[in-house]
């Protein structure tokens, strides 16, 4: 079997819903305990506006701190041609560009149509090109919960636009949770047929209708390869009421290497750095194989049954 390979988000998408402030230390340590799991790529932070998300006010240091392994690339969010100046500065390997399908949450999240975005992340790809790759993030590809469906064509036209420009990767987000497994495998295999074979697709899937884990089998079977997730399924979208959470990281992984998946992550390590952390948001977080274990773990008999 190919290797899948796994991108963690905890640290932006994750942790731009809490509401208390992760204290800076904290972020430079769980960032760099996973840098030791085998990930190939951790989106650190995102280099929006302090106001946007008091969250991840502290961007430029957390970047400054980190240590960096080799084989990892390290990414962040970018909105805007002022965040990618502020990430070149940081030394980013990729930068991560976004917009939505949905007109409606495009203008909710970002303030603007999709037109303006499309320009507006056009001129970001130009200035950074051969400086930090460049992926974009397509949110709402599976439904918006203010407009309904997303026609697939909208999905697979942006992509195609972003394609031509010349960027690395797309990413195609469930941003809102809203995506089936009928629906997954049918897109992902349209934007396969559609887009260049060097181009990298990654899916990104909220958990927030519990069909999270159906939807990676599902990506997966049409031969999708890589995938986000957020360490104990945290983060969300503030434009989707009753929203919860990404995918699990341990959840997911745990999955693929039950199957006979090679992820290249250290499950037992990883699961020791998701068990610390409610301790550093202050709350449980929902992920299940850091409570219960993975599946070939062993435990002693009861003594009745010795």
């Amino acid at each position: 079997m190919s290797r899948i390979r796994f991108h963690e988000v905890v640290t932006r998408d994750g942790f731009q819903m809490e509401p208390a402030f992760v204290p800076t230390d904290d972020k430079v340590a769980l960032v760099d305990a996973l840098s030791e799991c085998g990930y190939a790529k951790i989106e650190v932070t995102s280099f929006v506006s302090a106001k946007a998300i008091p969250m991840l006010r502290d961007a430029e240091e957390v970047m400054g701190r980190i240590r960096r392994v080799p084989g990892v690339e390290y990414a962040v969010l970018v909105p805007n041609l002022r965040g990618a100046e502020r990430a070149l500065e940081s030394r980013a390997d990729e930068m991560n560009l976004v917009m939505s399908a949905s007109e409606t949450h495009n203008r909710a999240n970002l303030r603007m149509g999709r037109e303006d975005s499309f320009a507006t992340l056009t001129e970001v790809i130009r200035r950074i090109e051969g400086h930090a790759a460049a992926n974009v993030s397509i949110s709402t590809a599976f439904g918006c919960p203010m407009e309904g469906d997303v026609p697939p064509e909208t999905v697979l036209g942006l992509t195609e636009r972003f394609a031509d420009l010349g960027v690395r990767g797309v990413t195609v987000c469930d941003t809102t949770g809203m995506a089936h497994p009928d629906q997954v495998r049918a897109l992902c295999e349209a934007v396969q047929r559609r887009l260049p074979a060097n181009l990298q697709i990654t899916l990104h899937f909220h958990n927030t209708r519990g069909m999270g884990l159906a939807n990676v089998l599902a990506a997966l079977q049409a031969g999708i390869q890589r995938f986000d997730g957020s360490l104990g399924g945290l983060g969300g979208c503030p434009y989707a009421p009753g929203a919860s959470g990404n995918i699990s990281s341990e959840d997911a992984i745990h999955m693929l290497q039950a199957m006979g998946h090679e992820t290249g992550v250290d499950l037992d390590r990883l699961l020791a750095v998701a068990r610390t952390l409610p301790g550093i948001v202050g709350h449980e977080v929902p992920s299940q194989v850091s409570k219960a274990g993975p599946i070939w773990q062993r435990h002693p008999p009861p003594a009745q049954a010795a």
